[in-house]
């Protein structure tokens, strides 16, 4: 588990393939993932509603991203948000290959 302030925590949960958010210990949301041979396919992103417009989302999302690169994994990201997310924060472009980039508009 991982923390970026004594209240909010990530966890990769592998054997439920997500990423997971927790504020003061609580699950806040959590990013499906499917393992692929070198990369993870990203298809749905969620945040419970309490926790809405306080930037846990993109929090989380970046926690994913910066795991990927660690891991030196690629993303597919299918979820809009996490796609949104990539178009906002080109650092993280390299992290989708060429051609996916163009089927996923970013």
């Amino acid at each position: 588990m991982t923390s970026d302030s004594d209240r909010i925590t990530f966890k990769d949960n592998e054997a439920a393939q997500q990423y997971e958010v927790y504020v003061d210990g609580k699950l806040a949301g959590h990013a499906e993932y499917r393992p692929l041979s070198d990369a993870r396919l990203l298809p749905h992103t969620e945040v419970d509603e309490q926790y809405g417009g306080q930037g846990i989302g993109s929090r989380l999302v970046k926690f994913v991203l910066d795991d990927l690169r660690e891991r030196g994994l690629n993303a597919v990201p299918t979820c809009p948000f996490v796609a949104d997310y990539i178009r906002k924060h080109p650092k993280y472009l390299e992290l989708v290959q060429p051609e996916q980039r163009r089927t996923l508009g970013l």
